[in-house]
């Protein structure tokens, strides 16, 4: 398959409240490090710089970072503002808040409800904005969020965010949320290999309301913040190899074929592998293979 001039414009697109952005985006975690947050070896600033740039001449519109991604060296939401500021019109920069990590990369008490507005400016002074296009409340374990999401509604109201998410949770959690104000986006973890009753369901509830489900670690698998999984089952090499594609670029198709409302963040501080990715949004795959997926699905732990 030859990637050179495929586009994130491939996959289509999906609107997230009033802001169109093209399925298949970019996640910012492995920006900072050969691994994620204090794991790995901090990334080259310059092939970081690099990495977004071409990412967003490939039609990336659509970025997923938080200000608690960082390492040693390396900041996501600084590398995106020095790679991208002026910022485009269309570029839709989303962010989480309520975890919290602390200077020495360990990760902190998670924010009370009267903290969130901290935590929503620090990320508006990283990133040079005076508004965050998207905002997901991170869950952090707590059964009920309708305090912490009604503090980010009230934020919302006065401006500093234009849409809301919600990230980690389970179902009820959505309907929760939904009585407090819209919600125009779930992200939760899903992968080819990791079926979830719960995330399933997530992603069906999603589709009924036509909010978009965005996946994370859905490359990864179970090698979750330490890096792209290399533990792929028979079948997604087999139709890696019909498609002449990797296993990865196999992965992100599975997930942008479940549904029209889900969107793909790979992450990537590797140019190659960037190329991939956005690749990826091109590749399609027949109702045989989705089969074969699926069962490969149903048959994970």
């Amino acid at each position: 398959m030859t990637t050179g001039t495929i586009t994130a414009h491939a996959a289509g697109t999906w609107d997230l409240g009033d802001l169109s952005v093209n399925r298949l985006g970019f996640g910012a975690m492995r920006l900072t490090g050969s691994a994620a947050f204090h794991h790995g070896v901090p990334s080259r600033r310059d092939r970081s710089i690099a990495v977004l740039r071409a990412a967003v001449e490939l039609g990336v519109n659509h970025i997923d970072t938080a200000a608690f991604y960082f390492s040693a060296l390396r900041s996501a939401n600084e590398l995106i503002n020095t790679a991208l500021s002026p910022y485009a019109d269309d570029l839709v920069i989303a962010t989480k808040v309520g975890p919290h990590r602390e200077y020495d990369g360990e990760w902190g008490t998670a924010a009370r409800p009267d903290q969130l507005r901290g935590q929503v400016e620090e990320n508006l002074r990283q990133l040079g904005r005076d508004h965050l296009d998207l905002v997901y409340l991170r869950r952090m374990g707590q059964d009920s969020i309708a305090e912490h999401f009604g503090a980010l509604a009230e934020l919302r109201e006065a401006g500093l965010v234009r849409h809301l998410g919600i990230s980690a949770v389970q179902p009820h959690h959505l309907a929760e949320a939904r009585a407090i104000a819209p919600v125009v986006v779930v992200q939760n973890r899903y992968a080819l290999d990791r079926p979830h009753p719960d995330a399933d369901k997530l992603l069906r509830l999603c589709g009924e309301a036509g909010i978009a489900f965005v996946p994370f670690y859905a490359v990864a698998g179970d090698a979750g913040e330490h890096g792209a999984t290399d533990a792929h089952d028979a079948e997604v090499l087999a139709v890696a190899r019909a498609h002449d594609v990797t296993p990865a670029q196999i992965r992100i198709a599975w997930t942008l074929s479940q549904g029209p409302h889900v969107l793909a963040i790979p992450g990537t501080g590797n140019p190659d592998h960037l190329r991939e990715n956005v690749a990826a949004g091109a590749v399609r795959l027949t109702e045989e293979e989705l089969g074969r997926l699926n069962a490969v699905r149903g048959q994970g732990s």
